[in-house]
């Protein structure tokens, strides 16, 4: 998916000599978490609008240098990694940078969001479905296949979580013969973490431990 056309042009960059007033007065005016500082054309990070309160009027930009926050995307940086750099650092606004460190422009997290929700994995009708396992063990064209061996079409996936050697991802399915896909799944050693369409054999445990439960209580 290319997102390079969302690159907002029209939100300034502050070059660090700048008087901080300039600064303080852009962040009471909009409601951006950050703002692109540069020295020349050369980008040097990005001020939090949280440490406002650190900020003695009166003094340059520069002299709040040790307060920047380095986070940025390039312009060849796929959508999935552009998301992670907002969520990782509580952004709704990330600077973009050419090659030579030159800032392009921002990327909003409105029209981020925008262009992702009117993807297929979205806009397609399906089940969704949560699976783990090892991250030595997994791999997306094994879950593909997966999907693909029970009759089931394959619309999108992503790895929504990393943690402790084990590795989530979050697939987009058709509907038919989703029971079969999780059995599959399960075969192979997946953990099914969630499945928006009835699992069949979550509901036959149940009833199994029902008629255990009864039983033991006669």
């Amino acid at each position: 998916m290319q997102i390079q056309t969302q690159i907002i042009t029209t939100i300034p960059v502050f070059q660090a000599n700048e008087p901080l007033e300039d600064l303080v007065q852009f962040f009471m005016e909009n409601t951006y978490s950050h703002v692109a500082i540069v020295k020349g054309k050369k980008f040097l990070g990005v001020f939090n609008e949280n440490d406002l309160d650190n900020f003695t009027i009166g003094k340059k930009i520069e002299d709040y240098r040790y307060n920047l926050e380095t986070f940025f995307v390039r312009q060849e940086t796929n959508w999935l990694d552009v998301l992670e750099t907002f969520a990782r650092n509580e952004a709704n606004i990330v600077p973009v940078l050419d090659k030579d460190d030159k800032v392009l422009g921002y990327y909003d997290i409105t029209d981020i969001v925008s262009v992702f929700i009117d993807t297929p994995f979205f806009t397609e009708p399906g089940g969704i479905l949560v699976v783990a396992k090892g991250i030595k063990d997994y791999s997306f064209s094994e879950i593909v296949q997966i999907v693909e061996s029970n009759n089931s079409k394959f619309i999108g996936g992503f790895i929504s979580e990393m943690r402790d050697e084990l590795v989530q991802i979050t697939i987009k399915i058709s509907s038919n013969n989703m029971n079969e896909v999780m059995q599959t799944f399960r075969r192979y050693n997946y953990n099914i973490l969630f499945g928006n369409i009835d699992d069949q054999f979550i509901d036959d445990l149940k009833q199994r431990s029902d008629y255990l439960e009864k039983y033991l209580n006669v």
